[in-house]
């Protein structure tokens, strides 16, 4: 099967950095170029496909009609071709790179790899703890582990499991005031991360409303392992995701008070590029990942 003539590369690879900055000189700081460099080949380019790929405005640029359609297709195509070009030297495949959120790379991912390292012995993974949505093509991440809603544009996304939440607490912290018989008994505590919304839905749940709940000062320590590790430390009751503190409450470092557990309707997901899905790694990560998680006593 003969193929239309195709475009130079070149060309093809300042369009696709200026069809994402949507502007001329920060393409070209980008790429090591020059404005003019970048305006040259957009113009071979657009001399190639017959038509303008940008509509240059006084502010900037934007993309054509055409450029857009192009733009999408040109950057799953450079996909292709970078991982093509990647397996070919032996290297796609020896690599994991994995951006997580903190939580659930330090409670559950980082506590479990060691199995996936044995089970693949010749992936080497790289993990990164981030609470920012990770850009992960142009941050070279293969997979990432997200918290929300979902699913993400251009992202094929799996759902791990739901987030779920109750309060924990230290058994010293407990002591302090006898007994915690009731849900209201909390709030004689001091409330780790009071301001996090988490709280008003398990109150709630519980038959709370805002009128029992005392005026004190707003606050928010961080992501969960933090306000669990305060909570340890007998500082206040944390909320937190019981699969993740399975370890702490068996050795007694933190106490679930009640069996109420609640949900806000999002979860943690196993997220990668559309161009990754016939990965060989992101496979294998996939089916392992899914493993652990159904193996959870949650």
């Amino acid at each position: 099967m003969s193929r239309s003539p195709l475009p130079p590369l070149a060309s093809v690879r300042v369009f696709e950095e200026a069809a994402r900055c949507k502007n001329f000189t920060l393409a070209a700081s980008k790429l090591g170029m020059t404005q003019a460099a970048v305006s040259y080949q957009i113009k071979v380019l657009e001399e190639r496909v017959g038509a303008p790929l940008f509509l240059r405005q006084a502010r900037g640029v934007e993309l054509s009609p055409v450029g857009s359609k192009f733009a999408a297709r040109v950057s799953e195509a450079l996909d292709v071709l970078s991982d093509a070009f990647s397996e070919a030297k032996g290297l796609s495949q020896e690599t994991l790179a994995v951006s997580v959120i903190p939580t659930f790379g330090t409670n559950f991912l980082a506590q479990r790899l060691g199995t996936f390292q044995l089970q693949n012995p010749k992936i080497a993974v790289r993990v990164e703890l981030s609470e920012h949505l990770s850009d992960l093509a142009s941050d070279g991440f293969d997979v990432a582990v997200r918290g929300g809603h979902g699913p993400w544009p251009g992202l094929i996304s799996h759902l791990l499991m739901p987030v779920r939440f109750t309060p924990m607490l230290s058994p010293e912290l407990l002591d302090s005031i006898g007994s915690i018989r009731e849900p209201a008994d909390l709030l004689k505590l001091p409330i780790l991360s009071d301001a996090d919304p988490w709280w008003k839905l398990w109150f709630t749940a519980a038959g709370l409303d805002d009128g029992d709940f005392p005026d004190r000062p707003r606050q928010q320590v961080g992501p969960q392992v933090l306000e669990a590790n305060a909570a340890i430390a007998g500082q206040g009751v944390a909320m937190l995701t019981p699969a993740f503190f399975q370890n702490e409450l068996s050795r007694g470092q933190l106490v679930q008070p009640f069996d109420l557990v609640c949900d806000d309707g999002s979860g943690y997901w196993l997220v990668f590029p559309e161009t990754h899905r016939n990965s060989l790694k992101t496979k294998r990560f996939r089916t392992w990942i899914e493993g652990e998680v159904a193996a959870l006593d949650t």
